[in-house]
């Protein structure tokens, strides 16, 4: 088990790789001379995780023409990912981390409560990532609405 170091702006974050939904296993340094911005939400088809998914497939022009790549992980296995790209015509890869060693090295694997009963989950976060590799910007424990267009100034503005 990785063990979660924090992730400061301006420094190389740490690489990894998962299963995506191309059928191969990525690597966050196959990315690099491109921008990265990599967003992590709790579960596909769940009402906030699909808007948000859809956000970012719909900001999808904005983010090509500056060459970004968006990757999309949850602890959802890759038939569930597919499943979600495939009702939402998500035009990025959906990344599976279903033991969230992933989730941990950014911090994301969190203690939630929902009903008063606590439990361990993905806490919506989106990281900016520059060419080199370095974090760029980082946004935690975010709210879907106007996430998206944050992301966007900020990629526009870099």
């Amino acid at each position: 088990m990785m063990q979660s170091q924090q992730l400061q702006i301006g420094l190389p974050v740490p690489d990894f790789e998962l299963p995506a939904t191309n059928g191969k296993t990525v690597r966050l340094s196959d990315y690099r001379g491109r921008k990265v911005i990599l967003y992590f939400y709790p579960k596909d088809m769940t009402p906030a995780c699909t808007q948000q998914s859809c956000d970012f497939r719909d900001a999808s022009p904005t983010f090509k023409k500056t060459k970004a790549v968006v990757l999309g992980v949850s602890t959802d296995e890759l038939k569930r990912h597919y499943k979600f790209i495939e009702k939402y015509e998500l035009p990025f890869l959906l990344l599976a981390d279903p033991e969230h060693r992933v989730c941990e090295l950014f911090g994301v694997w969190q203690e939630k409560k929902l009903y008063g009963k606590t439990y361990m989950g993905i806490v919506r976060s989106t990281f900016l990532i520059d060419e080199q590799g370095l974090l760029s910007q980082e946004w935690r424990n975010i709210k879907v609405k106007g996430h998206v267009d944050n992301v966007k100034k900020a990629l526009l503005a870099k």
